[in-house]
């Protein structure tokens, strides 16, 4: 069974292209990596501060792996003082 997660980002009105450009860097290495299915990202057409990648992974070895990256504990690190309101990361299965 495949995990999925939805990780939503919330920019600070004043740092929306700082962010997406931290984001957008993400799509390349992520999508290369070994047990990733799918990884989106998506920008809320209402709300440009709003930002959600939708993800799908093989296993949860694959997602631990991915936790690990520099590319994603850089995300983390560089994106924390443009976001408003904390990182938002949700792990579901299908029903």
């Amino acid at each position: 069974m495949t995990i999925h997660i939805v990780a939503r980002f919330t920019a600070r009105p004043d740092s929306v292209d700082a962010l997406r450009t931290l984001l957008l860097g993400m799509l390349e290495p992520t999508r290369k990596e070994e047990g990733c299915i799918s990884y989106q990202l998506l920008n809320n057409t209402g709300d440009a501060t709003d930002f959600t990648f939708v993800e799908e992974w093989a296993s949860q070895a694959a997602i631990d792996a991915h936790m690990k990256t520099p590319h994603l504990t850089g995300l983390v690190a560089d994106s924390a003082p443009l976001l408003a309101s904390p990182l938002d990361v949700r792990f579901y299965t299908a029903c």
